[in-house]
């Protein structure tokens, strides 16, 4: 009988920074019941894509999860291809406080980085 593989982030490239990490420990222990922070494509944005960060309480079977320094990131199973390869990471500046995605794939981006397409 066959072992199934489970995928992980390392089999795709996926991981994230300790900036990142940290961010995310804040955001869910400040939340009143435990959650999961995660991160997805969706169609739209003036670029064809764009990434969205979400709290979500449940994690469901064929979510990816991105994990660093007990940190947890989830991605669904039809975003896992966009972000191969990506970088999570959070920056706190003049233009505000975000996630940020280091994209391979992405061909092109808008301004404020939460739009992208792919060639």
């Amino acid at each position: 009988m066959s072992e199934i593989k489970v995928k992980s982030a390392a089999d795709f490239g996926l991981t994230m920074t300790a900036a990142a990490a940290t961010r995310i420990k804040q955001v869910v222990a400040a939340q009143e019941s435990p959650c999961f922070l995660r991160v997805a494509v969706i169609g739209g944005g003036c670029s064809g894509f764009q990434y969205t960060f979400t709290l979500d309480d449940t994690e469901a079977e064929d979510d990816l999860q991105v994990t660093r320094d007990e940190a947890v990131l989830l991605v669904d199973e039809m975003s896992i291809s966009m972000l191969q390869g990506s970088e999570i990471d959070f920056h706190n500046g003049l233009e505000g406080s975000m996630f940020t995605v280091s994209n391979p794939n992405a061909t092109a981006s808008c301004g404020c980085g939460t739009s992208f397409s792919v060639g």
